[in-house]
């Protein structure tokens, strides 16, 4: 069994290499793949010195910041090439506990698709956030329940487990938002296609180092592109 962690990055200087070895240490083996938006910090250069003499650590460089969701779709389209069996999303900031990642994968081994690290299955599990952004995360999660009617309580989650199976029956090509709305087209595509998801719930807390990458387009995107998804043909790529 293949298992590999992407992490998206623009100027992560900071984290990128204590992240990288907190995952590589893991003991099931995860594997990880960078993809660097050509972060002017050198990001991409400490990267490339730790892949020495090493096979579990893989990089592709982009040659500009061209957004999260397409990071997403540039690692799931490399990782479905190489044989991975679960494909995981991450932030390389540490506000998404490595550990987790053992907990996610033996989720996904009893048989779902797709295993969130969910926020506010029970109750609000955040740690440093402003209240303001909490209060807005919280409630975006549930807009996007009403609108869309999908029983998932932290749409919005970027620490995500993905079966090859889900990954290779999605049309990829077809999701549109390239933002944080990103991960909640992710998720209602799954869940049109019937595939099994669980909610495992996380504690998330805020980045320490380095600095965030979410503004008010991001959101804006987000939440026009929420109120198109119940509207959107959604089929199984094999149809």
């Amino acid at each position: 069994m293949k298992n590999i962690v992407i992490i998206p990055t623009y100027n992560e200087k900071e984290n990128i290499s204590a992240i990288i070895d907190a995952v590589l240490s893991l003991p099931s083996g995860f594997e990880v793949l960078i993809i660097d938006d050509a972060s002017p910090d050198g990001t991409a250069d400490i990267v490339k010195s730790k892949m020495e003499g090493r096979d579990d650590l893989h990089i592709i460089e982009r040659k500009g910041k061209l957004g999260l969701g397409t990071a997403y779709l540039t690692g799931f389209d490399w990782a479905l090439s190489h044989g991975y069996d679960y494909i995981f999303e991450m932030d390389a900031d540490f506000s998404h506990n490595p550990a987790d990642l053992e907990r996610m994968l033996a989720k996904a081994l009893e048989g779902f698709d797709m295993v969130i690290g969910s926020r506010y299955k029970s109750g609000v599990n955040v740690v440093n956030w402003p209240m303001g952004r909490v209060i807005m995360s919280y409630y975006a999660s549930r807009y996007v329940r009403f609108v869309t009617g999908m029983p998932i309580n932290d749409a919005t989650a970027g620490f995500v487990c993905y079966s090859r199976g889900l990954l290779s029956a999605m049309e990829l090509d077809k999701i549109e938002m390239k933002g944080y709305g990103f991960q909640i087209e992710m998720k209602y595509t799954a869940w049109k296609l019937g595939f099994r998801i669980e909610e495992l719930p996380i504690i998330f807390t805020d980045r320490t180092k380095g600095t965030s990458k979410m503004n008010s387009g991001i959101f804006g995107e987000a939440f026009r592109g929420v109120l198109k998804l119940p509207f959107k043909k959604i089929k199984r790529k094999s149809e």
